[in-house]
C-alpha cells in the first residue's frame, strides 16, 4: 500500500507548491478540498493544512472538522490552518498590528522540538498574512517567535499536532525543506520511497489489473504528458494500445512527420490522420479566442472518433491529464467548477461512450519528465516546450487561413532553429512566434513594401503559472529578425515581447 500525505486546501495560492515539496523529499501526497476529505485509511501517514485567502475571523470562514483527525494522524497547520486551530481550540486570532508579509527572522526555537531539528535562531521564514494569533489555549506550547510574532509557531502539548504561521514551502523560508523533512520522516514516519521508478512499476501492474485485455485509444500531440502516458500504457498492454496523430494543420513546420517518426521508432503502434482541410474549414471566417478553441475542440473530437471507430472493441479513452489538470477543476468551496475548456477529458462527448484511463494524474509536470526519463524517452521529447492545444491558431490573431499558418511555420521555423544553434533552446520554457493582424511600411530594395508582422515570444517559468519574459542576446534577435524578414516573404518587421506574466499570459490568445 502506497503510503501518503493528505493535504488539505483551503484556497491557497501555495497548496500546489507544498505538494512539489513534499513530493521532493519521496513521498507521495494528494491535495483535497477541504470540504471533500477522502476516507482516512492506514496508508495515510499525516494530514497539512494549507493557507487561504480567507481569514477564521469572518463569518464564512472555511470550517472543517479539526476533532476528528486531531490525534489520530500527525498535523502540521500552515498559516490559515494554523490560526484555525488556534482560534477554534480556545486561543484568539486578531488582525496584525503590523503587516506581517515578506521575510522575517526566528530569533526564538524551542531547540529540543522535533519540528526545528537542526534549525537555529535567525532561521529566515516567510509570512503572509493579515491576521495573527494573538494568544493560545493552555495546552497549547510556543516553539518559534520572530521579534514581532510570539506564536509563530506552536504545539499541541502531548500530540503530533503542530501550527506555523510562515510558508515553508516557499524558497524564501531557508530551512523550509528541513522542517518539512522533520515532519514527514521524523514525526510521521515516512520512508521516502516514492522515486520515478516506484511510480512505473506500480502504474503498470495497476493499468494491466485495470485494463486487463481491453483495447485503449490515446491521441498523441507530440508533447511531453501524452507521450510519457502512451509508453506506460504501451508498456502494461502492448499491441492494445491504439495511438491516433491528429495532423490538424495548426502544427510547427514540419512536426507532423518528424513527431511521427519518432513514435515509431519507439514501438509505438500509432496511425497519422491527415484532417487539415477538415480545420481550416471549421476555422473559415472566426476570428475570435474561444471560438477558435471550440471550434478546432470539436473537430478534434470528430476526427478522433471516426479514428477510435475503426478499432474494434474499443473499450478506453487514455488521457495525459495530469495533476493541476485535476486540482484546477476542483472548487474549494463546493461543487467542481467548469474544467478549462482545451482540457479534453472536459469536452468528451457521451456519444463516445468510453471509459477514461490516465495513468499521470498523480503527477506534477516536472514529474512526468523525470518518469519519461526514466523510461527512456528521447530527450527532444521530453525538452519540447509547451505547446498549446490549438496549436497555431491562437498565435495567429485573428482568422485563422493556410497561408497565414504557412507564413507563421516558416517564421516560427526559423526562430526555433536559432534558439537551437545558440544553445538557448534549453534555457528557455517557452518560446513562439505571433502573426500579429497588424501591416507596417517596410523598404526592400528600391520597393515600398506594406507587409505583415511577427512578434517572438519567450518566458522563463517553472510551472507557466508566472513567467518572466526572456533577455535574449541582441546578437541572436537580430540574428533571428534578419533571417526572418528577408526568407519569408509576407514578413517586414519583427517585435519582440517584452511582457511578464502576470499582467499578461504566455500566449497572446
Amino acid at each position: 500500500m502506497q503510503e501518503k500525505i493528505l493535504i488539505l486546501d483551503f484556497g491557497s495560492q501555495f497548496t500546489q507548491l507544498i505538494a512539489r515539496r513534499v513530493r521532493e523529499l519521496n513521498i507521495y501526497c494528494e491535495i483535497h478540498p477541504f470540504n471533500k476529505i477522502p476516507e482516512i485509511d492506514d496508508s495515510f501517514k499525516g494530514i497539512i493544512l494549507s493557507g487561504s485567502p480567507y481569514s477564521v475571523r469572518q463569518e464564512d470562514a472555511l470550517h472543517f472538522d479539526f476533532a476528528r483527525y486531531h490525534g489520530q494522524l500527525p498535523i502540521l497547520a500552515v498559516c490559515y490552518g494554523a490560526q484555525y486551530v488556534a482560534h477554534f481550540n480556545g486561543g484568539e486570532v486578531l488582525p496584525s498590528s503590523t503587516r506581517e508579509y515578506g521575510r522575517a527572522h526566528l530569533h526564538y526555537i524551542e531547540k529540543a522540538n522535533p519540528l526545528f531539528k537542526q534549525i537555529y535562531p535567525g532561521s529566515q521564514v516567510w509570512m503572509s498574512h493579515g491576521d495573527t494569533i494573538a494568544s493560545i489555549a493552555d495546552n497549547f506550547e510556543v516553539i518559534a517567535s520572530t521579534d514581532s510574532v510570539r506564536v509563530a509557531a506552536y504545539q499541541i502539548s502531548g500530540t503530533h499536532t503542530y501550527g506555523i504561521q510562515f510558508h515553508p514551502e516557499v524558497t524564501h523560508s531557508i530551512d523550509g525543506r528541513q522542517l518539512l523533512e522533520n515532519f514527514l520522516v521524523d514525526i510521521c514516519g515516512c520512508s521516502q520511497d516514492w522515486t520515478s521508478d516506484s511510480f512505473i512499476e506500480t502504474t503498470i501492474a495497476e493499468l494491466r489489473e485495470k485494463l486487463g485485455n481491453d483495447k485503449v485509444v490515446l491521441g498523441l500531440s507530440g508533447g511531453v504528458d501524452s507521450s510519457v502516458a502512451a509508453v506506460l500504457l504501451h508498456q502494461a498492454i502492448g499491441k492494445n494500445l491504439h495511438c491516433i496523430f491528429v495532423d490538424n494543420g495548426l502544427l510547427r513546420k514540419d512536426e507532423y512527420q518528424s513527431v511521427l517518426d519518432s513514435y515509431q521508432h519507439m514501438g509505438l503502434n500509432i496511425k497519422g490522420i491527415d484532417a487539415k482541410q477538415r480545420f481550416y474549414d471549421a476555422l473559415a471566417g472566426i476570428s475570435d479566442p474561444e471560438k477558435k478553441r471550440k471550434a478546432i475542440g470539436r473537430v478534434f473530437i470528430e476526427v478522433f472518433d471516426d479514428a477510435a471507430h475503426e478499432v474494434q472493441d474499443v473499450k478506453w479513452l487514455g488521457q495525459g491529464t495530469i495533476y493541476p489538470d485535476v486540482i484546477e477543476s476542483l472548487s474549494v468551496k463546493g461543487p467542481s467548477a467548469t474544467i478549462k475548456s482545451h482540457h479534453n477529458v472536459g469536452g468528451l462527448p457521451d456519444f463516445m461512450k468510453l471509459k477514461v484511463v490516465e495513468p499521470l494524474n498523480t503527477l506534477f509536470k516536472d514529474e512526468v519528465r523525470r518518469v519519461g526519463k526514466a523510461l527512456n524517452i528521447d530527450d527532444n521529447i521530453l525538452g519540447r516546450h509547451p505547446f498549446p492545444g490549438p496549436g497555431l491558431a491562437i498565435r495567429i490573431l485573428g482568422e485563422v487561413t493556410p497561408e497565414k499558418v504557412a507564413i507563421l511555420q516558416e517564421a516560427d521555423a526559423i526562430y526555433i532553429n536559432n534558439l537551437r544553434a545558440a544553445g538557448l533552446y534549453d534555457k528557455v520554457w517557452q518560446a513562439g512566434t505571433i502573426y500579429l493582424p497588424v501591416q507596417s511600411v517596410g523598404v526592400m530594395g528600391d520597393e515600398r513594401t506594406y507587409e505583415n508582422v511577427v512578434c517572438l515570444r519567450a518566458v522563463e517559468s517553472l510551472d507557466g503559472m508566472t513567467a518572466d519574459w526572456c533577455h535574449l542576446p541582441y546578437d541572436v534577435l537580430a540574428k533571428i529578425s534578419n533571417e526572418i524578414i528577408n526568407n519569408v516573404k509576407g514578413i517586414n518587421r519583427v517585435v519582440y515581447d517584452i511582457s511578464s506574466k502576470p499582467p499578461a499570459t504566455i500566449e497572446w490568445e
